[in-house]
């Protein structure tokens, strides 16, 4: 006897600047949703912040690159302690009711990968797939996350943080850090937005003003010269297993420097990906444990990308570079791809992730209260 359908609400776009890179993710994962097992709600958030019902066949349907939130969406919103029940408030009618038995939250940056949708999940009562509170706000915070890492005897690159209260000037980072080749980034943004790499005490200054468009504090980091840029994908199970994906390797194109925003999204030609990464086996093995220890020291939990620097000139060259608790699942994005070269297509994937949703949502609702 066949399972009744269970249903889904796909919360995509969101306040953040990667608001567009969401759509694109989203896309990708209605795709590999089974209709005959899901039955699929997108669920929009606009720029203003609004969760808005977008039906999956609005334009953006299934065989379309990106989500798009249509004009005079019905606004939509998850009831406190609702167990999954959400109102909609279509305009000129009552009121009607939907409940969600998951939620699949595919959004990137500040509000929706830092820990306060999640918490807002939470408060629903309603299982959803990824890290919770703190892994979301501890991997999205790259201070912290750097923190946390450095402090359980992880290698990270040495870095500064900046807020507009403790800024440096470049002669002083470079002291710091001892190099004058820098990178400067917002501390909770990700697809490389307001990244920058400085050189000059003119670059320097201006990377710094870039990077606070988007953030109240940002990292300095000193560049690993030649450092190659090697990813690996983290999955748990609804059992609590945590394994790590095959490596793939990032190369960016001469015409970008590093993997920017453009390189990974704008230019076609922006970057090559290299699955599996062509590293010795004994090196590969540990970056691989060296993801998995990552994720449980950040408190991660469903999913989680971990990004490497690998110094080709230094057999301890290896660093953790940054977490991505909700990665990317653009077509062309590293973490499906990774699982792809492992032998789990997208859509298996999708089955693990939302069957550790369930199982963790109710082995939380067994914990005794008081």
């Amino acid at each position: 006897m066949s399972q009744p359908r269970k249903r889904i609400g796909l919360l995509f776009g969101g306040r953040s600047a990667e608001h567009e890179v969401s759509k694109l993710s989203a896309a990708n994962v209605l795709r590999a949703l089974d209709p005959d097992r899901y039955d699929i709600v997108p669920i929009g958030i606009g720029r203003d912040g609004r969760w808005l019902l977008c039906d999956s066949g609005n334009g953006g349907g299934r065989g379309a690159t990106s989500l798009e939130i249509p004009e005079g969406a019905p606004q939509v919103a998850l009831l406190p302690g609702g167990d999954g029940e959400m109102i909609v408030m279509d305009r000129g009618a009552s009121p009607r009711s939907l409940r969600l038995d998951a939620v699949v939250p595919v959004l990137h940056g500040p509000n929706g990968e830092d820990g306060t949708v999640q918490g807002f999940l939470e408060v629903a009562n309603v299982p959803y797939v990824g890290s919770g509170v703190m892994g979301s706000a501890a991997g999205m915070d790259k201070d912290i996350a750097k923190r946390l890492l450095r402090d359980s005897g992880l290698p990270v690159v040495p870095f500064l943080t900046l807020t507009p209260r403790s800024r440096v000037d470049y002669r002083a980072a470079i002291d710091a850090l001892g190099t004058p080749d820098l990178f400067v980034k917002p501390a909770n943004m990700g697809s490389s937005v307001g990244v920058s790499r400085a050189q000059s005490a003119e670059e320097f200054e201006q990377a710094c003003e870039r990077a606070f468009r988007y953030d109240g504090k940002l990292l300095v980091e000193r560049s690993v010269a030649g450092a190659r840029e090697i990813e690996c994908s983290v999955l748990e199970n609804a059992a609590g297993e945590v394994r790590a994906s095959p490596l793939g390797e990032i190369v960016p194109a001469e015409s970008h420097g590093f993997y920017s925003y453009d390189a990974k999204y704008i230019d076609a030609d922006g970057a090559l990906l290299r699955i599996p990464a062509e590293l010795p086996a004994d090196r590969a093995q540990r970056v691989q444990l060296l993801a998995v220890e990552t994720f449980r020291v950040l408190a991660c939990e469903g999913l989680a990308r971990v990004d490497f620097f690998v110094d080709p000139k230094n057999e301890d060259g290896l660093f953790v570079n940054e977490v991505n608790t909700l990665p990317g699942f653009t077509a062309i994005s590293m973490y499906p791809k990774l699982w792809e070269a492992g032998g789990l297509p997208q859509s298996e994937l999708m089955e693990v992730l939302i069957g550790h949703a369930i199982a963790r949502h109710q082995r939380r609702n067994a914990l005794a209260l008081v």
